[in-house]
């Protein structure tokens, strides 16, 4: 911990005097804490869980049926989450969600030793899970702001990705060497352990988590409304939701696949190959590699500059995947497109949170991440695994190359060239 904290809080973010804050600050560290420690355990669930069902079934469209399920509570609850945590007390609201996931996640591995397991059980606790995340995340991003400060969320952000990042380089790695000896079911002990973790830290937590300026109380639909017309009144986090939107869209078509690409393309069994754990971890190390450049990049350019020139790179880096049929250099490619990825997502992350007014915090970020991942992963993971069931895994990839081609495209002939510096100054309560 004490690396990640110098490489993240200190001269690689580039800002001291913020960093040496956040590192002092005890709520903060509590926060980043729980964060990494349940970021591990969901990482061991995301590589077992696709394994398990494509064990159980052989099925490339099942396999893709995981990420639909991980993603379409939030087009179902995202808005209603989104203004519960905005009234709620976030920081309740984060810890029931936290033991929630934990207990139905903790159903896998006792079905698996009673010999009961079945696909739709795991589907069921994936979408069951994913949900509880819901109201967590909708909660966690208002919460962000008031344990790091408004001023501090480009390094709080960052500190978060990139500690989070370099999890997801060594953890899958891990993941995939202990697949090698290990039944993939009881892994997902491990997540079911960081989520009770998570909780306690969380819980110690003594700052207010609650919005600074909550609006006066109305019916749900209302303020709910209030969300909807921020975010698509406000032409910066507009175009930038759409962009995030069709970004998720390719993905989750790539992702979805992974596991059936990796074995029927590029030879990589999801059992029993170190190039299985070797990919996870080239392919991440793109993820660590972009949220060390983000920072950098953001004082570089003016931040509505950031998408015109990272989907474009993302959309070739995704072409190049679905080419080649060397591992080595289908990892490369997808390592290199997670830089571009990873850029892309920070940038509209915090543009968002900087302009978003506290009030609104969790109900704007709530309609953005119904609408990126809620609505954009799943159709996505249903396009690639039909795609990929009828077709085989690298058309998956090539829809998945196309969509941000077009994404590319109405980034550059939309709004986002002409954003107004205004549009950039943060929004006060």
């Amino acid at each position: 911990m004490g690396i990640v904290s110098r490489t993240y809080w200190g001269e690689a973010v580039g800002v001291a005097g913020n960093s040496d804050l956040l590192r002092r600050d005890p709520d903060f560290r509590r926060y980043w804490i729980a964060r990494m420690i349940s970021l591990g355990g969901s990482m061991v669930t995301y590589v077992a869980l696709p394994v398990l069902v494509y064990r159980v079934t052989g099925s490339n469209l099942w396999t893709g049926l995981v990420a639909v399920a991980e993603g379409l509570p939030y087009l179902c609850f995202g808005l209603i989450a989104g203004a519960f945590a905005d009234r709620a007390d976030r920081q309740r609201v984060m810890v029931v969600a936290d033991l929630g996931s934990a207990a139905v996640l903790a159903s896998l591995p006792v079905a698996y030793a009673m010999g009961r397991l079945t696909a739709p059980h795991i589907l069921l606790a994936a979408l069951a899970a994913q949900t509880l995340f819901v109201f967590f995340d909708t909660a966690n991003a208002g919460a962000l702001p008031a344990v790091a400060g408004r001023d501090r969320l480009p390094v709080a952000n960052s500190a978060l990705t990139g500690g989070g990042t370099v999890i997801e380089v060594t953890v899958p790695g891990l993941v995939g060497a202990l697949l090698v000896v290990v039944a993939p079911a009881p892994l997902i002990i491990l997540d079911v352990l960081s989520f009770v973790a998570s909780a306690l830290l969380i819980r110690q937590i003594v700052g207010n988590l609650r919005a600074t300026a909550p609006a006066e109380r109305r019916h749900l639909v209302a303020e709910i409304g209030d969300g909807l017309r921020f975010l698509f009144g406000h032409r910066l986090v507009r175009m930038l939701t759409v962009i995030g939107a069709l970004t998720s869209v390719s993905v989750a078509a790539f992702m979805s696949q992974l596991v059936p690409w990796m074995d029927q393309v590029l030879g990589i069994r999801p059992s029993g190959d170190w190039r299985f754990a070797a990919m996870w971890v080239v392919m991440s190390l793109g993820g660590l590699a972009g949220s060390v450049m983000f920072p950098a990049v953001a004082r570089r350019l003016d931040a509505s500059r950031v998408a015109l020139l990272f989907v474009p790179a993302s959309a070739v880096c995704a072409a190049a995947c679905a080419l080649f049929t060397l591992w080595w250099a289908a990892a490369l490619a997808g390592g290199i497109w997670y830089v571009a990825y990873m850029i892309t997502a920070l940038s509209t992350l915090t543009l968002r949170q900087q302009v978003t007014p506290d009030r609104l915090q969790s109900r704007v970020n709530a309609t953005a991440r119904m609408l990126v991942f809620g609505l954009g992963w799943p159709a996505g993971a249903l396009l690639g695994g039909v795609l990929s069931q009828a077709y085989g895994p690298s058309v998956a990839l090539w829809a998945a190359a196309a969509t941000l081609a077009v994404t590319a495209i109405l980034a550059w002939g939309g709004s986002l060239r002409t954003v107004r510096p205004g549009e950039l100054v943060p929004v006060r309560d």
